[in-house]
């Protein structure tokens, strides 16, 4: 890996986490297409690689979300505790299960492309005030279940999970400033368990599957700077525009991997 690989990864972990931690996003599930097409990353190693990303990542959004107190509440504790066990097993499905880039993508647009559509058509066009309202507070243990499950997919595609609770959490009617720190907190502590598993699996398995340290720091320091000044503008913004933005980075990572996936 050379040196100028190394600060085209900074580059784009920067700019990426910039547009995507004020909605809760760690910027991962944009990095991938980068760094598999870009940077030429091989499968399932870059997995891994971009949970390394957020373990480096992380800390800058959530350092500036933690002094506005937006890290206390139950809600991170309820998705850490789901998240958390279902990264190990994603991860696990990833190496022995779901190793090629083809399938990779076809199912990270499956999921996303929808998703994203979803939450732009109800920020747009939200329903009925009494049908909103029974939505503002999905129960504690459906949540904790939707993050395990959620765990299991980050664990599989490498991106921790924040991008797809996200835009699930805000359609369901949380706002984003409670949902965007405990979306990061999850896929942040997910990512250390996640890239922690890759590393222990690497010793006993063969092929590509170790992280690549090097890049994986170097995007890192890039999204730790991005995600610091992302979280930094989060409050500037109305919550009518992140949560279109949160849909459209969505839907634009679901159509982006849908192409790649066909072609």
């Amino acid at each position: 890996m050379t040196w100028s690989t190394g600060c085209s990864g900074f580059v784009a972990g920067l700019l990426i986490a910039v547009v995507t931690a004020p909605v809760g996003v760690s910027g991962a599930v944009f990095l991938l297409p980068v760094q598999l097409s870009v940077l030429g990353v091989p499968s399932p190693a870059v997995t891994p690689t971009n949970l390394l990303y957020n373990v480096v990542a992380g800390p800058g959004a959530l350092i500036r979300y933690a002094r506005n107190g937006g890290l206390t509440g139950p809600l991170t504790t309820r998705l850490v505790l789901g998240t958390l066990p279902g990264v190990v097993v994603g991860a696990v499905v990833r190496v022995f299960v779901v190793p090629g880039p083809g399938i990779f993508r076809a199912l990270v647009a499956v999921l996303l492309l929808p998703l994203g559509l979803w939450l732009c058509l109800r920020t747009v066009r939200p329903p009925r005030r009494d049908a909103d309202a029974a939505r503002q507070h999905p129960s504690g243990p459906s949540v904790t279940v939707l993050a395990v499950a959620v765990g299991v997919v980050g664990g599989i595609y490498g991106i921790g999970g924040g991008s797809i609770l996200g835009p699930i959490l805000v359609g369901l009617g949380l706002p984003v400033a409670m949902v965007a720190p405990a979306a990061l907190a999850a896929t942040f502590l997910t990512s250390v368990v996640g890239a922690t598993t890759y590393a222990l699996l690497s010793l006993t398995t063969t092929g590509p599957i170790a992280p690549d340290w090097f890049l994986g720091l170097a995007c890192g320091l890039g999204g730790l700077l991005g995600g610091y000044l992302g979280a930094h503008l989060q409050p500037r913004l109305p919550e009518t525009a992140l949560r279109l933005l949160l849909g459209g980075l969505a839907t634009g990572v679901g159509l982006l991997y849908a192409v790649q996936a066909v072609s």
